[in-house]
């Protein structure tokens, strides 16, 4: 079986599937090659469901040009107005707000407070949208996911979890 394997000074072996569908194995430096392929082979049946999973979602979400230009177009005005809605009942202040086509993550907050969020969120229900937007409000007082970050989080959105859910 084809893989990827990335080796670090890591003490535990971790195993994904990547954006080519392959197995990506993150392994120790001084893990053999016979202990990987063991590892692989034992969670074939994982490897495999995982990919088929994985291909599925990727077809789900699988845009024509025009889709994609429509949901760029939306993103900007709808992802400010639940931005300022939802700032100013926690009471924070953003510096700004820009639109990429990030594909790992649907936001970011960076130590300005600045807020970047993916087009690609919009393909998505308007209650995990919300969630993206408090979550990354949330660091503007919290720059970590700590016990109080989340505390926050379900002080504005109860049912936080079930949103988060949704992105997965």
């Amino acid at each position: 079986m084809d893989y990827k394997l990335v080796r670090s000074k890591r003490k535990t072996i971790e195993l994904s599937i990547d954006d080519d569908f392959l197995p990506l194995v993150k392994a120790p430096l001084k893990m053999s090659t016979q202990e990987i392929e063991s590892f692989i082979n034992k969670h074939k049946k994982w490897i495999e469901k995982q990919t088929i999973t994985k291909r599925e979602h990727d077809e789900k979400f699988l845009l024509s040009d025009e889709e994609e230009r429509v949901l760029k177009i939306k993103a900007l005005p709808y992802l400010t107005e639940r931005t300022k809605y939802f700032a100013d009942i926690i009471g924070v202040k953003y510096s700004g707000i820009k639109i990429t086509s990030a594909k790992k993550r649907f936001g970011s907050c960076n130590g300005k407070n600045s807020i970047c969020y993916s087009w690609r969120l919009m393909q998505y229900p308007p209650e995990a949208i919300d969630y993206v937007v408090v979550h990354e409000l949330a660091h503007i007082i919290y720059k970590n996911h700590s016990k109080d970050f989340y505390k926050l989080i379900e002080k504005y959105l109860p049912d936080y979890k079930n949103r988060e859910k949704l992105l997965k």
